[in-house]
């Protein structure tokens, strides 16, 4: 068989829908899978279609039906398979018994649209530095937005050693009567708890915080709480997106 045909190890095991290209990184470097009963860990290594593919002893086959669900997701619920405190997950909105997971993530008390799918190298696509799929957020906070602070949410700024890069912001709505402020915020990268260490560092509360979008995929009356699947031309256009191509 030809070394055309060979793919990297990590994207094999992607490919299967057991879990990301990065989370497969982690899982050879620690000693966990093996090719064809041998231990591998070395992160270049090439595999063909028919090796097999075993993880914690476990042999993987692929996954052919990819499935993807767009989740209103709740507060309360964290954005992981599983949680060592227990804690309600968004796995736990999902009637599936299929081995799914959350594309990226939200924090706690964030609601709003996240993807879950098996689907390993749409995953990668979609979370990985390399990528750029933008996600529209919509911030309630207490007091006003000055125009300084806007200014600097545009231009892009550093904050303890991490820089944050431009961000759109719109809709800007000062309710006076409330000392509220409400706007909508698009980011192009999905550094952790990003909007809420932004507002923190200018000593701004947030009241909530609600992603209504990712890329072109808008949640509309999808109501919290609420799943459906995604429809195939919103996969297409998502990997478009991250791809630079649209």
């Amino acid at each position: 068989m030809s070394s055309s045909k060979q793919i990297r190890l990590n994207k094999a095991i992607a490919s299967t829908g057991y879990t990301s290209r990065r989370k497969a990184e982690n899982l050879i470097i620690n000693g966990q899978v093996k090719v064809n009963g041998v231990l591998v860990t070395e992160l270049g290594t090439k595999v063909l279609p028919n090796d097999q593919i075993s993880i914690n002893g476990k042999l993987i086959t692929k996954e052919e039906n990819k499935i993807y669900y767009l989740l209103n997701k709740p507060r309360g619920f964290v954005s992981t398979v599983e949680d060592q405190f227990e804690r309600k997950t968004v796995l736990d909105l999902i009637d599936d018994n299929r081995r799914i997971y959350p594309v990226g993530r939200l924090d706690m008390d964030t609601t709003g649209a996240l993807i879950l799918t098996n689907d390993g190298d749409f995953t990668h696509l979609l979370t990985h530095p390399s990528y750029d799929v933008p996600k529209t957020y919509r911030v309630s906070v207490d007091g006003e937005l000055t125009h300084d602070i806007i200014n600097a949410l545009k231009s892009g700024l550093e904050i303890d050693g991490t820089y944050y890069k431009p961000m759109h912001i719109k809709r800007i709505k000062y309710i006076k009567n409330r000392d509220r402020t409400s706007f909508d915020l698009v980011l192009e990268e999905g550094k952790n708890r990003q909007i809420r260490k932004l507002m923190d560092h200018f000593n701004i509360p947030v009241i909530r915080l609600h992603r209504f979008a990712i890329g072109d995929v808008i949640l509309d009356d999808l109501k919290i709480g609420e799943y459906r699947r995604l429809k195939p031309h919103e996969v297409k256009t998502l990997v478009r997106q991250a791809q630079g191509e649209i």
